[in-house]
């Protein structure tokens, strides 16, 4: 069942659908958004920052939905319309919606650039040009294995919108969704790793080299299309 509310950008309309625990956003060729809708997406912002302050001042494992909700100015019945832990509002904070914008990066690239130059190149600037994503977040993120696994999933969320981008380009659903799975692992196993103690490189290195090892894949499609 899809519930239409909670997109992020102000001018498209958006579906959210729960899978896996996880808040996944897609677009929808529809209406603009209303002010009830924006309100929603207001609401959620307001809930994902106030987890992020709480936790880089008390830790995650200190934040309690209660906490979460007070500090946004809202019910704890209303949090729960929204997340379902703590740790999801964080990592929602943290990733900024990115798989959505990571589908709304590649329909905006140009036609006629090959896939594989398209895809990766839409992944690393949405993800790796977070402006959360600093020392003090990675800091949170690895302090606490729960999170990182959290945040790990969140990153995997940019399988469907990115699926629905490639199938616009290429116009093969299954094709898409094959592309866009290997891509998702590898952004996902990119994050594992950057988020171990002796990762010293910057995301966009390690999202970089995980995803050239998909690049071959992704090539092979464009040339079957």
């Amino acid at each position: 069942m899809r519930t239409r509310i909670l997109g992020y950008t102000a001018g498209m309309d958006l579906t959210f659908r729960k899978h896996n625990g996880l808040v996944i956003v897609t677009p929808e060729n529809d209406a603009d958004l209303g002010l009830r809708d924006r309100k929603k997406i207001a609401t959620r912002d307001a809930l994902s920052a106030a987890a992020l302050r709480l936790a880089l001042v008390h830790g995650p494992e200190n934040v309690r939905v209660n906490d979460i909700a007070e500090e946004a100015g809202v019910s704890p019945r209303t949090y729960n319309n929204y997340f379902q832990n703590t740790l999801q509002a964080i990592c929602i904070a943290i990733a900024s919606d990115r798989a959505l914008r990571v589908g709304m990066a590649l329909r905006e690239r140009p036609a006629d650039e090959p896939l594989a130059t398209a895809v990766i190149g839409a992944v690393i600037e949405q993800y790796a040009s977070n402006p959360d994503l600093t020392k003090e977040t990675v800091k949170l993120i690895a302090s606490a294995p729960a999170l990182s696994e959290e945040y790990a999933k969140t990153v995997a969320a940019l399988e469907q919108p990115l699926a629905a981008a490639i199938e616009a380009r290429i116009g093969s659903g299954l094709t898409a969704r094959v592309s866009a799975a290997a891509v998702s692992a590898a952004a996902r196993v990119a994050t594992e790793n950057w988020l171990e103690p002796d990762e010293k490189r910057d995301f966009a290195d390690v999202l970089g080299e995980a995803l050239d090892l998909v690049r071959p894949l992704v090539e092979a499609v464009d040339q079957r299309t």
